[in-house]
């Protein structure tokens, strides 16, 4: 399906006095008609009783909106720039999509394009407005929970930026053209984010060059953000649908797991804190015995150094302040 744009049908306002002399000229007839020739008066009501059918044709569009056109079920052309139209008064806009309401932004079935009439029970029934909106949308999907490539699994939501290029693709390619980009969100997502592990993983190839990287859905968002995004324009270029921007907006841990992955965190947090006492601690006892060396304080043997590094070592690397213990007698 080609899209086919209507640009010379901007003479609504003529049309519309038009037609509104016409009825003005049937309500003349039937008046005149009625007292001196009667043919005249049949003229005059007729027309007005089908005067009101041309009306129909009268269409008004604002900026980035599309109205979708058939005539008897053929596609007859779609109005896209913003002006006052006249069209075939039979013609009927199609957007299978208008009564859809995803969790986005933007939505063209707003307060000002619906008509809202009272029904026999007393309830209040909507008719969402058949246009097209041209604007950039954002489509937040729900969170979902995934595996990644460990099998951990996670929790992840994505923000969509996207909108319609084609609107005749949009309408008749698929059956309701954001259900269907709904969809393919879902599915783009699951599979990027199983090639990923949560965190940097040793051995694990996220590129498919078959070298491992670290690559991660916590430290590469930027690059899981731009394959979700490619991944979900692949799925919807047939639907006349433009991905500009994938982001993710929401990752975690999966509740069942989040706090064992926590303590796993701490711990990792604590074994790299004790590698940097410790690392410290032999410095500042090296320096020590350099320095007892270069200054000739005191001559210490093979084991009163042991015993001095000890006991250095004891209190640079303990949890709590060091207990001095005050020796009055002999090393031994």
């Amino acid at each position: 399906m080609t899209e086919k744009v209507l640009s010379n049908k901007k003479n609504g306002m003529a049309m519309m006095i038009l037609w509104i002399v016409l009825y003005l000229v049937a309500l003349l007839m039937t008046i005149f008609g009625a007292a001196f020739v009667w043919p005249l008066f049949i003229i005059g009501v007729v027309w007005l009783c089908v005067g009101w059918i041309p009306f129909l044709g009268l269409k008004v569009l604002r900026p980035q909106e599309a109205l979708v056109l058939t005539l008897f079920g053929k596609y007859v052309g779609t109005l896209k720039d913003a002006g006052f139209y006249y069209v075939n008064p039979f013609c009927q806009a199609v957007n299978p999509a208008a009564k859809t309401k995803l969790n986005q932004s933007g939505d063209v079935d707003d307060g000002s394009k619906k008509s809202i009439f009272q029904a026999q029970n007393n309830g209040t029934v909507e008719m969402a407005s058949k246009k097209v909106s041209l604007k950039i949308m954002t489509l937040n999907n729900n969170r979902q929970k995934i595996n990644d490539c460990l099998g951990n699994p996670v929790e992840i939501g994505i923000a969509v930026m996207w909108r319609v290029t084609d609107t005749a693709k949009a309408v008749f390619n698929v059956d309701n053209y954001k259900e269907y980009l709904s969809l393919q969100c879902d599915s783009a997502l699951r599979n990027i984010v199983r090639i990923y592990p949560y965190d940097v993983a040793e051995n694990v190839d996220t590129t498919g060059d078959g070298i491992a990287d670290e690559g991660s859905l916590r430290g590469s968002s930027e690059v899981v953000a731009s394959r979700i995004r490619d991944e979900i324009q692949s799925k919807v270029k047939d639907a006349g649908l433009e991905i500009i921007e994938a982001r993710i907006t929401y990752l975690a841990y999966a509740p069942e797991i989040a706090a064992v992955m926590l303590q796993r965190q701490q711990a990792s947090a604590i074994i790299d804190a004790r590698k940097m006492i410790v690392d410290g601690a032999v410095g500042m006892v090296e320096m020590a015995l350099d320095r007892l060396n270069e200054n000739g304080v005191v001559e210490l043997d093979e084991e009163r150094k042991a015993a001095m590094v000890s006991n250095l070592l004891v209190v640079l690397c303990g949890n709590h302040d060091a207990q001095p213990v005050v020796n009055s007698g002999s090393l031994y």
